[in-house]
């Protein structure tokens, strides 16, 4: 699905297989943020063909956060050229106490380094410029990705339309997530593009999904 000239989502549409939206900043250096299941990943390869690319045109990998259903494929670029961050307080608790979490989906958590940590603060690639913010709360190292250039917020499980990311796996924290939720509010967003269900586009809707979301979710967390 094309999101904008340079921006592509693989939306995942089973209800009965759980696996996580992936997307593509079609940029100098080609993005893919949230590969998903490692045997779901079809979607993804059939959405790069259609657009005349493969994994080895991919030169970065992101992961929002490293449960299984985000994490698992960034096995499948380990011979690309492809290289791989996410936040490093969400690596140290998957290489430890998410490592038994992963083993049971089949995941070698040794085969999986990330080669650089996001950092709060602007990564910029080739003049493409990515805000990173740290938004735990559904795991301790969940970072979501501000593109201030499309107006494009990619919140993995912190925020969905009309909901948010469960707290009660390992590491979750229902007050840290509401806090995290709260930073996102303010900012400039055209496109809520989160790991799970439909896309938000246009300022209004995206602004509405917040404020639903405090006034009628957060008594829930």
């Amino acid at each position: 699905m094309k999101v904008t000239n340079n921006l592509h989502a693989f939306v995942w549409e089973s209800m009965t297989t759980n696996n996580c939206n992936s997307y593509l900043i079609d940029g100098p250096t080609r993005i893919i943020i949230d590969p998903g299941h490692s045997r779901l990943f079809d979607h993804v390869e059939l959405g790069l063909k259609e657009l005349g690319l493969t994994t080895s045109d991919i030169g970065l990998v992101i992961c929002t956060h490293a449960h299984p259903d985000h994490i698992e494929a960034v096995q499948l670029f380990k011979d690309s050229p492809a290289l791989f961050t996410l936040h490093e307080e969400e690596w140290n608790w998957a290489a430890t106490i998410g490592k038994q979490m992963s083993a049971a989906f089949g995941i070698d958590m040794d085969s999986i380094k990330p080669d650089f940590f996001l950092k709060e603060g602007d990564l910029t690639l080739d003049g493409l410029e990515l805000n990173i913010i740290h938004t735990p709360g559904h795991s301790p190292g969940s970072a979501t990705l501000y593109w201030p250039a499309q107006k494009a917020l990619f919140t993995g499980d912190v925020v969905f339309k009309e909901g948010f990311g469960r707290t009660d796996l390992p590491g979750g924290d229902s007050a840290t997530l509401k806090e995290s939720i709260k930073r996102l509010t303010d900012l400039d967003v055209e496109w809520l593009l989160s790991g799970h269900g439909d896309i938000i586009a246009g300022a209004e809707a995206v602004r509405k999904n917040f404020e639903d979301i405090e006034k009628f979710y957060f008594r829930y967390i």
